[in-house]
């Protein structure tokens, strides 16, 4: 037997025995010794498997309230090996869900994706990004032996952008017969605030995603990034994606970043770059508003358009890009404050690329939701910190009815309890998604790249998927996906952390 062979074999033999005792241990010890079981036979695979794969070294996981948190290092294909090997069955279960989801949603076939994939968005993919994501590809087939591509994984990386951007300017170019109702989505809960507004005078930032259940469950990843060229990453993120995706992270040189994405959004550039590849290069590249909006201007293929809120640390002051398409805005200040719950602000913006967005109907989502914000934010004037954001993002004020309430009106969303529904988005009523989790932080957590960040609804409600679905069989599609989405505690992360400290 060779030395490749031998060592090959240890590792199979680690990884067969730690899966023994992880089964074992879910039934005879408790979650959290379940867990170093894993956190431990997974270290100790790396450590062999780094004999034969020096990619893999500096990378690492674990587990801690709810959330994976992995940190990578390195060059863009050691980043992505090892992004793909420390995650692999997370990847897989989350290409599974969200493949599902889009060819639901499209009426399409996933080789029409995969051909976007290789075809459109690919060729103005930059090398750095490219390497990264075949690294993806390789740590996935080194781990489990996945049958998954680069083409599928790209395709993976452009949930948020293919199925709600692409394919309804396509069917409209096509003029596709009987085409699905697609509506670009509306997701998320934000604020970023500085000056007089703030308890401290400095930066806060605050998001919650909004997203179905079925994707917002798998939601839960804090990757920790050190990458050879750029500035180091912490950031929320989707296991298998190169960016934040629901955008929330900080940079080491002081840049915070989140948003909102923007309701009824129409339009797409078959000729620009993936919004997934300019929101992952502006976050380790832009070391100020100015740097970051250059970056995503460059080439915006009008994917997943959204409010980008953002803080320079440096500096205090903090901005809004609205990026359409078509039109954009910026306004920045060093005193005020500044959120987002998918409407559009500029008059511009509205005009020409979210014709149908209705600024004036108070009871849709986005503007029920605006005009909770307002009023949450004046009265908390002067005292807003990193703990009544918390507090906010968990809020369950409907501003129509003018009393507590868990729906699609509120800024911790519950569509799954709206006979609404949010038609804006084409969410039928009942549908299973709103606020899937949450992540704060402020100036001074973020110059120490610190962010606060809890799994499931902010409010620490829990969804869980046999009643709902038992209610609902209009949603039995989504049965094998369709999980508990538990609510985690408020959870500490930092850049550089291991397991228990």
């Amino acid at each position: 037997m060779t030395d490749s062979t031998r060592r090959a074999a240890a590792i199979v033999f680690l990884f067969l025995g730690g899966a023994a005792l992880w089964w074992a241990g879910n039934s005879t010890t408790s979650a959290a010794s379940a867990n170093d079981v894993m956190v431990a036979t997974i270290a100790a695979a790396r450590e062999h498997a780094a004999e034969n794969d020096p990619r893999l070294k500096g990378g690492s996981r674990f587990e801690e309230g709810g959330w994976i948190y992995v940190h990578l290092e390195g060059e863009p294909g050691a980043i992505g090996y090892q992004h793909g090997y420390l995650l692999a069955p997370e990847i897989e279960d989350a290409f599974a869900a969200v493949s599902a989801g889009m060819m639901h949603s499209t009426e399409r076939d996933w080789e029409f994706f995969r051909k976007a994939a290789h075809e459109m968005l690919w060729p103005k993919i930059e090398a750095e990004y490219q390497q990264e994501l075949q690294g993806i590809v390789e740590g996935l087939r080194a781990r489990t032996g996945s049958k998954l591509d680069v083409d599928d994984i790209v395709a993976f990386n452009a949930f948020e952008e293919l199925p709600d951007y692409y394919v309804p300017w396509l069917n409209k170019q096509q003029k596709t017969v009987k085409a699905p109702n697609l509506k670009s989505p509306g997701n998320c809960s934000a604020f970023v605030a500085t000056g007089s507004w703030t308890k401290d005078g400095l930066i806060v930032m605050a998001h919650n995603n909004w997203t179905s259940y079925m994707n917002g469950e798998r939601w839960r990843i804090v990757f920790d990034i050190a990458p050879k060229s750029g500035y180091r990453i912490l950031m929320d993120g989707f296991p298998g994606v190169i960016a934040s995706d629901d955008d929330f992270g900080i940079n080491s040189d002081g840049l915070m970043v989140t948003e909102t994405t923007i309701t009824q959004f129409e339009g797409w550039d078959p000729h620009g770059k993936a919004e997934f590849v300019r929101a992952r290069k502006g976050l380790q590249y832009a070391g100020s508003i100015d740097e970051y909006t250059k970056i995503m201007l460059d080439g915006n293929n009008g994917g997943y358009a959204n409010d980008w809120l953002l803080g320079d640390r440096k500096t205090g002051e903090i901005a809004q890009l609205e990026l359409g398409l078509k039109a954009y805005k910026l306004w920045r200040t060093k005193d005020g404050v500044l959120a987002g719950s998918n409407w559009a602000r500029d008059p511009k913006v509205i005009k020409e690329d979210t014709p149908q967005f209705d600024p004036n109907n108070k009871e849709s989502s986005p503007n029920a939701r605006h005009a909770r914000w307002d009023g949450l934010l004046k009265e908390n004037k002067g005292k807003i910190d990193v703990t009544l954001a918390e507090q906010m993002l968990g809020d369950h004020t409907d501003s129509v009815e003018k009393k507590e309430d868990v729906n699609e009106r509120t800024l911790c969303g519950h569509v799954d309890a709206s006979p609404r529904g949010v038609k804006e988005w084409a969410w039928t009523p009942f549908y299973p998604g709103g606020a899937v989790q949450g992540k704060a932080t402020d100036a001074a957590m973020a110059k120490e790249m610190r962010i606060v960040a809890r799994v499931g609804h902010p409010c620490g409600g829990n969804f869980l998927a046999k009643p709902f679905l038992a209610a609902h069989p209009e949603y039995a599609w989504q049965e094998p996906y369709l999980r508990d989405m538990n609510a985690g505690p408020w959870t500490e992360f930092r850049s550089n952390q291991t397991a228990g400290k």
